[in-house]
């Protein structure tokens, strides 16, 4: 009676987890059907039903939302902030994560305990005082926006990496710095491929964050000279001020598939970097 009152939960569940996830790739498929479709058909009625030969628009959207509005120029400032960005929270959140936790002194805590808090500061707290503080400092370009990306992606990687960094044996370490090895030999040549399932789980959380944030872009840039493709589309427009939706959705649509495919090609990093927890071999 046991096994079968498991199965029954476990299958109840199955179901509701099926549910749950044509809920969310529902407004997807959305996106994709009505960026198939001409603009007639998306503002009327017709917006819930599959593109059709008569409102079968082939590639058209596409190729308007590619040759106009600057999408490739946004497209490219989106994948400069990105790289940029995680690449040095990667860096920095490693090293200050290995500091923390291999250095047990008041200021180590504090640290720590700073970064922590860090990730329960909501940032309309401090957004306009951030993008004061950006113009003066001339953080306002997509070159040197990461130095702001990094303070708000610290707390978050430094708390992950933390976790994996005290699950690593002392003695890996003691026995390099007899062989000879300085601290930077030690944490790039030892620490750093240890910490793999970490660094691509933190990699991934923070490129989605990153890839689809609107609002620090669009308090800090200068929006004449850069829009990043969260900023692109809700500005998409075509003549006379009407909305594109077709090519819109062809936009939001060339936006989301990127990280989709991430996504599903590496979430199994996400769960391997969250539960590491031991040095294996």
């Amino acid at each position: 009676m046991e096994n079968n009152g498991n199965k029954i939960a476990k299958t109840v569940l199955f179901v509701f987890l099926c549910i749950l996830a044509v809920g969310w790739m529902y407004p997807i498929f959305m996106i994709l059907t009505n960026s198939l479709k001409l603009e007639k058909y998306i503002s009327t009625n017709t917006v819930f039903t599959l593109p059709s030969g008569e409102s079968f628009a082939g590639l058209a959207n596409y190729v308007e939302a590619l040759t106009s509005q600057g999408f490739a120029q946004a497209f490219g400032y989106s994948i400069i902030i990105t790289v940029t960005s995680v690449v040095l929270i990667l860096l920095c959140t490693s090293m200050c994560a290995w500091y923390v936790t291999r250095v047990n002194s008041l200021l180590s805590k504090i640290c720590y305990g700073l970064f922590v808090f860090s990730m329960v500061v909501p940032f309309q707290m401090l957004m306009f005082t951030l993008a004061s503080t950006a113009d003066r400092l001339n953080l306002d370009t997509p070159y040197n926006i990461c130095i702001i990306y990094l303070g708000f992606g610290a707390g978050l990687a430094v708390f992950m990496f933390t976790g994996f960094m005290k699950s690593i044996p002392l003695e890996i370490e003691e026995a390099a710095m007899i062989d000879g090895c300085n601290p930077l030999q030690i944490f790039f040549m030892i620490i750093l491929p240890i910490l793999k399932p970490t660094l691509i789980s933190v990699c991934i959380l923070e490129t989605m964050w990153l890839w689809n944030d609107y609002l620090l872009p669009y308090l800090v840039l200068d929006r004449k000279k850069y829009t990043t493709i969260p900023i692109l589309i809700q500005y998409f427009k075509g003549s006379y001020g009407h909305v594109a939706m077709g090519p819109m959705m062809a936009c939001i649509m060339m936006t989301v598939l990127p990280i989709i495919i991430i996504y599903i090609s590496l979430q199994k990093y996400i769960i391997n970097g969250v539960l590491a927890g031991a040095v294996k071999g």
